[in-house]
């Protein structure tokens, strides 16, 4: 039994140890990885090439020294500094210190000599100054010949790691590749080793001053065995070291160790979890022998939950990675892709700097404009705005200048641009970062349109006029509603009718000529006196006439004008008026719509003519969206809540970008095909919802293709009301 127990005892120590072996790891690298890619991003910059070609420019390494200043204050590492060619340290972020390393060689630093082949170094050791532990990430700078004239560090402090690991149950050690401790959970333990080193890896370590003065003396381990499932069973001398042949009066103590190499680093994690918690059970198991089942049974649910929660921490553990790695990624490919031109201006308002994006835009090399004024960039009428801004006093000016101006590009060409220029703050002296969009082809949309605008104008006034001597009635009632908002619910509809009007015109042919057939027959057969033939020809005309009304009479439903008046709109008569509507559009493309029963009995405060409007836009929207499709599906449900009814317009589509969600109801804004529409008609539904004091809202269903859903307030039976 005591042997079962103990094994037991052991697997489990095994399991938890592992997987916070593994947790520690993970913390390890996401703080490495932190900063691995700074040094490389921080080697491109000017002010760093600058000084590293020229160090010993005492205004360039004035910039350099405030420049890494702000930096390590943004990223809160240690320290970081710029070595030249031989590894002198030529600026630095702590040069107001006392410890500064400014002036110091670092050419003995493995992370040096591996940057000046050309890679990035990584490396642990303590400082030559600070003599404090630190881990620096190196890079090379590169000139404009991308020849190496230089090395950027960051050094970050792994102090406050040491401090998160507490387990009273586990000691936590970071080693490096020499197996010599340099992060632990006990002070007594630093800059020991987990085996004894060799003379020449002594004489090498010193030699790079990796750990100072401190002597690398191996850990006292008196006994070390191998544990079947992994790991390995040590015997360490507890406390002070005594160096006595028999271990006299030393008390030991026994620990499982773990260890796991972090990629890339050198780094090896280990754990120490002490055994006593094992051999406790073993001695409780023993004098419980009695209730044996009963332990068994609480152990194995003890295991079970201790399995789960490691499980639920490691699958936590990594789902938190997965999203900070896409959330990295997302940014990065942001940074990456910006499509803005980016130029940076000095107090004067001359430049500084320019990203690739605003040389391809004024067709200029950051080198052709550096130090010269920006306003040479603009068009004459809109520099002196621009000059304004830069030179007015900072009590006077505004945080963010907007503006519409012309750029010029190398040639002279003028090109529209929309400009911002907003303040950047440092200590000493003011600088203003200028962003650049070219909407070059945002004014030919505006003139497009207005060309659009004007032909529709002139269109409708030629219109207006054959209208006006067919119907002066009509006149009188376009005068009475010039509000824009309903002449363009008036223009939707009438675009709908027009893409009716095709079916119409096809339902039509057949019953008009079907007519004229009847009519001649009724002529002859009048003309030979067969009365009785002649009256069935003529019941046959009555009833085409009849069959053509109804066909013509969704036309007249859908043109007509609204009053506008809010009033309980039952939602069986909705669902009539826009089916006849539609009718002939669906049944060529052999589109299904599926609306809910009980319509009859559902009420809403509204306005019949223009909800029929919106729903026929919105199932318009959706044949569009699946036009591809052979079997086009529409299903529409209701949702009633408290104080209002929720109705959704679902498509099989497929859906809308998530980026552009946020802008469908935006006027002119559209995602159809050339051709298709303006982008009018769900912004004007979305006004028609407000205007009946609903709401209408979209998303993309969790099963595909999108959801309109249109909210309104609920309204009473009228056979309520007159009760």
């Amino acid at each position: 039994m005591t042997l079962v127990s103990r094994t037991q005892g052991f697997d489990l120590l095994y399991q938890r140890s592992t997987a916070d072996l593994n947790r520690y790891v993970i913390n390890l690298k996401q703080k490495l990885d932190r900063y691995k890619d700074l040094p490389g991003l921080l080697s491109s910059h000017s002010i760093l090439v600058d000084v590293a070609k020229s160090p010993k420019s005492v205004d360039t390494v004035q910039s350099a020294n405030k420049y890494l200043q702000q930096v390590n204050a943004a990223i809160n590492a240690a320290d970081v500094y710029v070595m030249d060619i031989n590894g002198n340290a030529v600026a630095a972020s702590n040069w107001e210190e006392e410890r500064s390393f400014v002036g110091k060689n670092y050419s003995f630093r493995p992370y040096f000599q591996d940057a000046i082949k050309g890679q990035a170094g990584r490396y642990f050791a303590l400082g030559t100054v600070s003599k404090k532990r630190g881990y620096y990430f190196s890079y090379p700078v590169r000139d404009e010949s991308l020849n190496i004239i230089g090395v950027v560090v960051v050094k970050i402090d792994l102090h406050d790691i040491e401090s998160d690991w507490t387990d009273p149950d586990l000691d936590i050690l970071v080693t490096d590749e020499d197996g010599v401790i340099f992060i632990s959970t006990r002070n007594d333990w630093k800059f020991r080793t987990l085996r004894p080193l060799s003379k020449s890896d002594l004489k090498r370590i010193n030699e790079s001053v990796r750990y100072g003065s401190h002597r690398l003396v191996a850990l006292d381990i008196i006994e070390q065995k191998q544990w079947e499932q992994g790991g390995q069973l040590i015997t360490l001398v507890d406390g002070k070291r005594i160096d006595n042949p028999a271990f006299d009066g030393v008390s030991t103590r026994e620990f499982m160790l773990l260890n796991k190499k972090l990629d890339g680093s050198g780094l090896n994690v280990v754990i120490l979890a002490s055994t006593k918690p094992v051999h406790q059970r073993m001695f409780y198991s023993a004098i419980t022998s009695g209730f044996i089942f009963v332990a068994m049974v609480l152990l194995v649910l003890f295991l079970a939950t201790r399995q789960r929660i490691t499980r639920e921490r490691e699958r936590f553990k990594r789902m938190e990675n997965e999203a900070l790695e896409a959330s990295e990624k997302r940014v990065r490919a942001i940074i990456d892709n910006t499509k803005a031109g980016l130029i940076t201006l000095d107090a004067q308002g001359r430049i500084e700097s320019m990203n690739s994006m605003a040389e391809k835009l004024f067709e200029h090399s950051e080198e052709e404009c550096k130090n010269t004024y920006f306003s040479k960039l603009l068009t004459r009428e809109h520099r002196p705005i621009c000059w304004h801004h830069i030179t007015a006093a900072e009590d006077n000016r505004q945080d963010e200048l907007y503006i519409e101006a012309s750029g010029l590009k190398q040639d002279g060409t003028q090109f529209p641009i929309e400009l911002i220029i907003g303040q950047m703050d440092f200590r000493i002296e003011q600088r203003f970062l200028v962003t650049i969009h070219d909407i070059t082809q945002r004014k030919e949309y505006e003139e497009e349109l207005q060309r659009a605008r004007d032909l529709l104008e002139h269109r409708v006034i030629e219109r207006t006029v054959d209208l006006t001597k067919a119907n002066q009635q009509l006149v009188v009632e376009v005068e009475k509603h010039k509000n824009t908002q309903n002449e363009l619910i008036q223009t939707a509809k009438l675009a709908v009718l027009g893409q009716m009007s095709a079916g119409i015109n096809h339902e039509l042919n057949q019953p008009l000529t079907a007519i004229r057939t009847y009519a001649d027959n009724a002529k002859s057969f009048l003309e030979m006196d067969k009365l009785d033939t002649v009256k069935t020809n003529l019941i046959q005309i009555s009833g085409l006439t009849e069959r053509m009304a109804k066909i013509i009479h969704p036309l007249k439903e859908f043109s007509r004008k609204t009053s506008g008046a809010t009033e309980v709109v039952c939602l069986q008569n909705v669902h009539d008026g826009a089916m006849s509507i539609l009718y002939g559009r669906l049944q060529k493309i052999a589109a299904e719509v599926n609306w809910p029963e009980g319509l009859r009995t559902i009420y809403v405060m509204g306005d019949t003519v223009r909800l029929e409007q919106v729903l026929v836009n919105l199932i318009s929207n959706a044949l569009q969206a699946m036009e591809n499709q052979p079997l086009p599906k529409i299903d529409i449900e209701l949702e009633q809540h408290e104080d209002h009814l929720a109705m959704k317009v679902r498509d099989y589509g497929p859906g809308i970008k998530d980026d552009e969600l946020g802008r469908v109801f935006e006027p002119f804004y559209t995602t159809k095909s050339a051709g298709q529409g303006l982008g009018l008609g769900l912004s004007i539904s979305h006004r028609i919802i407000e205007s009946m004091g609903g709401e209408l809202k979209v998303d993309n269903h969790p099963n595909g293709g999108a959801e309109f859903t249109i909210c309104l307030p609920i309204a009473p039976s009228p056979d309520n009301v007159a009760k």
